[in-house]
């Protein structure tokens, strides 16, 4: 009989990259809200919750790219969280 493949993934830890976590830690710090953060091959995509907490994120996006020491493109989404 084999291993499933839940004994095999249960054992796995999956940790997130660390721009996701630098992200979310920045956003909750200033803003009190912790966003979706979805890495892509050129972009990292920040899904908020409202868009005045994207209006005021937006200035601030060049200072959480250098946090995160990324040169991928910083994108904003207005979403449900």
């Amino acid at each position: 009989m084999g291993t499933s493949i839940s004994d095999i993934l249960g054992k796995r830890q999956f940790d997130e990259p660390q721009e996701i976590a630098i992200i979310k830690q920045f956003i909750a710090g200033h803003f009190g809200q912790t966003p979706r953060v979805k890495l892509t091959e050129n972009a990292i995509i920040i899904t908020v919750s409202s868009s005045a907490l994207a209006g005021a994120l937006r200035p601030r996006l060049h200072e959480l790219q250098e946090l995160a020491k990324t040169k991928k493109r910083l994108t904003l989404r207005i979403g449900t969280n």
